[in-house]
């Protein structure tokens, strides 16, 4: 009984090794914007990133992801597991949209990037129940181009 726990931890392993290898698994926890590029729904974001005002200070994960070791890592691994299982599922969309713990996260390092402009700007005036985004859009990504879906997020979408 002990023999046949010890061989299925070991080929469970073995497989789970093979995986990561056969992924590249390592590039996914670095910042490298052409990793997020790797499934072609992130081409239209990763163009309008490349020719928009951002890419020259900021990555993928510089806003998309939190600054803090643990939480970055624990929300990477989220977002994988999403990504993953929406791929194998055919469950992902053909337009994406942040859902709401990214969009929080997005606002927060707006806000860490660029405090003392929004602290001179906005001084109290600015409305709190928006995200910086929502008036920004264009900046992170460039302009979205033609489309036949609104800007605004819908519940819907993911």
């Amino acid at each position: 009984m002990r023999v046949a726990i010890v061989i299925s931890i070991a080929a469970l392993l073995i497989v789970a090794g093979a995986l990561m290898v056969a992924t590249d698994f390592t590039a996914y926890l670095g910042s490298n914007p052409v990793t997020c590029n790797n499934c072609h729904l992130m081409d239209a974001a990763y163009e309008g990133w490349y020719h928009a005002a951002h890419s020259s200070w900021a990555t993928c994960v510089d806003c998309h992801a939190p600054h803090a070791f643990v939480p970055k890592y624990l929300f990477k691994a989220y977002s994988g597991y999403r990504h993953v299982t929406g791929f194998l599922f055919k469950e992902h969309p053909t337009i994406l949209r942040a859902i709401p713990l990214s969009k929080d996260i997005i606002h927060e390092n707006c806000i860490g990037c660029h405090e003392t402009a929004v602290e001179d700007i906005a001084f109290g005036a600015m409305d709190e129940g928006r995200y910086c985004f929502d008036c920004h859009r264009t900046i992170a990504h460039g302009e979205r181009g033609i489309s036949i879906l609104p800007y605004r997020d819908q519940e819907t979408d993911r």
